[in-house]
């Protein structure tokens, strides 16, 4: 377990301009209401989670340097697609950024939300080419029931090394210093519930605002894409 973002790092990485410069290239690729819509690829995956209102859409944006890669809806909770995102040369793109559904958003009907955690789960769970996940939480609300409940649909995967797992507490420029730790402090005991020998479980402060955590996040991710695979202890039908 590590509470810092260098330490997440393992596989060979790059300086931070060039982390960048890849998170630029990111286009988008195709979006689905299901899971059976989505393209079987073999190209690892990096999802993106959290609550509406976590500014999971911003922390893309900004890690893509790009205004409006991501959508967010007006009505937050509204968006109810996978969008899919290719990275890399166009001509041979060397990974996809999913971005999942917000949750938790209170104005959204149950019918709706319920066949939401339904996709979310199965995805998390079963979608061969996940490599990695992370999980966008309000620095200031700290790990919400919601969350938590999220990261039980993927945490078997996590355990085995499969899939990581990097948490960023997004909006961190609202909080002061004794804050901020708190936070990490907090976060940090929970997911080590999570860890084990061969997890890769991070947290890190993020904020969009301020663009700290930005460089180093690109980073991680890039070091995600690029790493070998783990060959899972079980194999699903491919998703």
């Amino acid at each position: 377990m590590t509470d810092t973002i260098p330490d997440a790092v393992a596989f060979e990485p790059i300086t931070e301009k060039l982390a960048l410069a890849w998170t630029h290239t990111a286009r988008f690729l195709t979006t689905a209401s299901q899971l059976i819509h989505l393209p079987p690829t073999e190209l690892p995956e990096i999802a993106f989670v959290g609550r509406s209102n976590a500014g999971k859409s911003t922390a893309i944006n900004t890690l893509a340097q790009q205004k409006r890669l991501a959508f967010a809806s007006k009505t937050p909770g509204r968006t109810q697609h996978i969008n899919l995102f290719e990275l890399g040369p166009k001509d041979a793109p060397d990974a996809l950024f999913a971005d999942l559904p917000g949750y938790g958003y209170a104005a959204v009907a149950k019918a709706a939300k319920l066949r939401w955690q339904k996709v979310m789960a199965d995805y998390l769970e079963v979608r061969r080419s996940l490599s990695g996940v992370v999980l966008m939480v309000d620095s200031r609300l700290g790990l919400t029931d919601l969350d938590k409940q999220l990261l039980q649909f993927v945490a078997a995967r996590v355990a085995t090394g499969e899939i990581k797992l990097l948490v960023l507490l997004t909006k961190a420029d609202k909080l002061n210093r004794k804050e901020a730790d708190a936070a990490l402090h907090a976060t940090t005991d929970f997911l080590a519930g999570m860890t084990t020998e061969h997890s890769d479980v991070a947290v890190t402060l993020f904020s969009a605002l301020k663009k700290s955590g930005v460089g180093d996040v690109a980073q991680v991710l890039h070091a995600w894409a690029h790493a070998p695979k783990p060959v899972p202890e079980h194999s699903d039908e491919p998703v």
